[in-house]
């Protein structure tokens, strides 16, 4: 009789256990979850941590400007004119682009790294190149650019990487002054890093040059903070007021309408140059935002029916021409940020990974609008050294 009871016992011993795993499992994949949302971007982001100081860090091998392989785009590089197909451009600009390299055990990205490299030929020059690309020759350095890790921390190493980033680009600034084809005017444009890069190549290297200085048609820094104070009226380069200038700073780091805890993320995170040069916190200092709708300062919301056109060029070969999506995208300054609604659909969708989300987009909202905003300041340009 005992025996015969052990099947009975067996089954329902299993029945029990096998509820009590899959409540386990449960728990575990529901506190898993919850571990991912709680601590997922410091583990993603500890990943990417060289974990070496930067003193000690092996630089990867200086860029020579002298050379076509240490530019994205070059007028001297064979076949430009064919790629662009374009006819001759009357100024020149300088474009850096932004953080394409994610890190790991590096604080900079090699100039031959491949797929940073692709990132920035794929996504970032026909969209954000481009626009400038209708009225002059672009001329887009590589450089050992500071890692995404390196943005995402304000950590002394990651500070010092970014300080080294800008010694590249000053090089490939001055390679671009003996190289360019055109002695009149010339426009700077920086992306994100770029952008913060380039505001201090206008600071040091240009403002302080009268004959560059007055050169100079127009300073966009895209998706970047920078100090209002640097930027006032009555400053060499103040922020532009309306398109029908010329010597001013256009600069704007646009989040979508309702996330407002994006801005304060990349409010936490804004860094500034301080003194000799060395990076600190941005903290309670105020942030430049010039609205790209209208190309000037204002904290007024500017309705879709004004923009010009967002574009998603990204896979386009450089001169290709997109097609511009006008009169869907709003803007406004609000709390030092420019916040904006952008046309609905996949192109326009955040995708990737978790390192590609937190990148420049793979698109741009203000193509039309920035295209014609460098053809309106070229022509005030012209129109003011006519006088």
């Amino acid at each position: 009789m005992f025996s015969s009871l052990l099947p009975e016992f067996k089954r329902k011993w299993l029945k029990k256990n096998r509820l009590v795993a899959i409540g386990a499992g449960a728990c575990l994949l529901i506190l898993g979850s919850v571990g991912v949302w709680l601590w997922g971007d410091d583990i993603l982001r500890h990943n990417l941590d060289p974990k070496v100081p930067f003193q000690i860090y092996q630089r990867p091998p200086a860029p020579d400007y002298r050379t076509k392989t240490s530019w994205f785009l070059n007028p001297a590089l064979e076949g430009y004119e064919v790629r662009r197909n374009r006819n001759h451009q009357k100024l020149d600009v300088f474009f850096v682009h932004a953080t394409s390299f994610n890190g790991g055990k590096h604080w900079l990205g090699p100039i031959d790294d491949a797929a940073a490299s692709a990132e920035v030929v794929r996504n970032q020059l026909p969209n954000y190149a481009a626009p400038f690309g209708t009225i002059g020759y672009v001329y887009a350095p590589k450089y050992r650019q500071a890692s995404l890790y390196s943005q995402l921390t304000q950590r002394e190493d990651a500070r010092e990487a970014r300080q080294f980033a800008y010694e590249d680009v000053l090089q490939a600034f001055d390679a671009f002054l003996k190289q360019r084809r055109n002695e009149g005017g010339f426009i700077i444009v920086g992306i994100e890093q770029g952008g913060f890069l380039a505001q201090r190549l206008v600071q040091e290297r240009i403002a302080g040059d009268e004959a560059l200085a007055s050169r100079l048609v127009a300073a966009y820094f895209i998706e970047t903070l920078v100090p209002m104070t640097d930027y006032a009226p009555g400053k060499t380069f103040p922020a532009c007021t309306v398109r029908a200038q010329a010597g001013c700073v256009v600069a704007y780091l646009s989040i979508d309408s309702g996330r407002p805890d994006r801005a304060l993320q990349a409010q936490r995170r804004a860094m500034i140059w301080g003194a000799g040069d060395i990076l600190e916190p941005m903290g309670d200092v105020k942030a430049l935002c010039v609205n790209p709708l209208t190309g000037g300062v204002t904290d007024k919301l500017v309705d879709a029916r004004h923009s010009l056109g967002a574009a998603n060029a990204t896979g386009l070969e450089w001169g290709a021409i997109p097609g511009l999506i006008s009169r869907r995208t709003s803007a406004r300054c609000r709390g030092e940020i420019l916040y904006v609604s952008k046309p609905s659909g996949d192109s326009f969708a955040y995708s990737g990974s978790w390192a590609e989300r937190r990148k420049v987009r793979a698109y741009n909202l203000f193509y039309g609008d920035l295209q014609a905003d460098a053809a309106e300041r070229w022509f005030s340009y012209q129109f003011q050294k006519s006088r």
